[in-house]
């Protein structure tokens, strides 16, 4: 492409040079002969002019009293009807010019030059109009070079800037070329670019939430399994299974949620349901893993009360705590149910050393933990309170008391009593 345009301007230059230099040439040809012949014919007038002064006051018509007013480089010939022809001057060989002017008593005066004087003059003009086009078709080659790389470098950095985008790396370039239609490019790649890293990054988040919360149930439901195999007692059996198969349900529930939140963030299912059901469901399914541990699980608190979300997610959230309670706590883990003005709260506690001073609220934030875990689940249970207009925080780091706080059902604002 630079060679293209390179040679286009070259092209167009040239065209242009030899179209005005020929006409120029014409011109300035004419021109210059012309001047010659008018200047002849002023010298042939001055010279007779003087011819006749000296005829009329009766002074002679000689070469020597002729020489001040014949030009020096010029051959003049003086006719008088009677007398000798005077001659001043060499006479030129070759091709001449000449002017002839004659007098009223029949003298005439010729001044002759030769007419290489005029094409030296014609010579020295064409000499000069070259020079001018040589330097006009240098300026040329140095304009288009310089425009050819004005054009052509954006053009092969964006192609560049592209190609980095086709193979995975979105960050945008911000360059500007001070060409408007480039730079109009160049903010659509922007644009792509960020999109495409939005994109990237929602994927990546979701792949990373979507290991964390399958986790959690895939945890319980092989705990589950677990309880089947080591029991031969068939009624023990087939609550085990009937534990299992909810659990199943419950992690379809999540997967689908995934993918809807995956879609599009704002659809959800806020439904009112009894807080009781989920503290309940969930103390019971992770009892085995505490007594495996030789700890426990316990919940108290407001009992009746009625909170607007999704159970799933309130699910999520609260196997989250429990989970971090039983990998990072120590002691026995308590669930309590109270309410704050309009909120239901749901609180999560452990008798283990807490949270770390320099963590604090930061425990929240994605990748940051302070025992080697992966940092997601208290920021993917943060997330899940959020989408169901609910907030997680960190009432106290030692000993830990983690808090969720969902919207209270209007119609049962007044009621629930306390259990233990």
């Amino acid at each position: 492409m630079r060679r293209r345009l390179i040679n286009s301007t070259l092209a167009v230059v040239l065209v242009v040079l030899a179209v005005f230099g020929f006409s120029l040439f014409l011109v300035e040809a004419r021109s210059i002969e012309s001047t010659a012949r008018d200047r002849l014919d002023a010298e042939a007038s001055r010279v007779l002019a003087d011819v006749e002064s000296r005829i009329a006051s009766g002074d002679p018509v000689t070469a020597d009293e002729l020489r001040a007013s014949a030009p020096a480089d010029r051959f003049v010939e003086i006719a008088l009807p009677g007398s000798e022809t005077v001659r001043i001057g060499e006479e030129p060989s070759g091709e001449e010019m000449s002017a002839e002017q004659v007098g009223a008593r029949g003298e005439t005066v010729t001044v002759s030059q030769p007419r290489s004087v005029v094409s030296d003059e014609i010579g020295r003009m064409v000499t000069i109009t070259l020079v001018v086009s040589l330097l006009a078709v240098g300026a040329a080659v140095l304009l288009a070079v310089r425009q050819a790389n004005r054009v052509s470098a954006p053009l092969t950095d964006l192609a560049e800037a592209a190609e980095r985008l086709g193979s995975g790396d979105p960050r945008p370039r911000h360059r500007r070329y001070g060409v408007p239609e480039l730079d109009r490019v160049a903010d659509v790649l922007d644009a792509s670019a960020e999109r495409i890293a939005r994109m990237l990054t929602a994927e990546r988040r979701l792949a990373a939430d979507a290991s964390h919360q399958l986790r959690t149930p895939l945890t319980a439901l092989s705990m589950r399994l677990e309880e089947i195999i080591a029991t031969e007692d068939r009624d023990t059996v087939q609550e085990e299974a009937a534990i299992a198969l909810a659990q199943v349900e419950r992690l379809t529930d999540v997967v689908q949620r995934l993918l809807t939140n995956s879609r599009d963030p704002r659809l959800g299912s806020a439904v009112a349901f009894a807080i009781d059901d989920v503290v309940v469901q969930q103390t019971e399914e992770w009892k085995p893993a505490y007594r495996n541990a030789g700890r426990a699980i316990v919940h108290s608190g407001r009992a009746g009360l009625r909170a607007v979300g999704t159970p799933g997610a309130v699910s999520q959230v609260l196997a989250c705590l429990i989970e971090n309670a039983l990998m990072h706590g120590a002691g026995t883990v308590a669930l309590r149910t109270r309410t704050t003005g309009n909120q239901v709260v749901v609180e999560v506690t452990d008798q283990g050393p807490g949270v770390p001073s320099e963590l604090g609220a930061r425990v929240f934030e994605r990748t940051v933990s302070g025992r080697n875990s992966t940092g997601l689940g208290l920021a993917v249970a943060r997330d899940l309170a959020e989408a169901d207009g609910g907030r997680l925080e960190l009432l106290q780091a030692r000993p830990p008391v983690f808090a969720l706080f969902l919207s209270r059902e209007a119609a049962e604002q007044g009621g629930g009593s306390d259990r233990a």
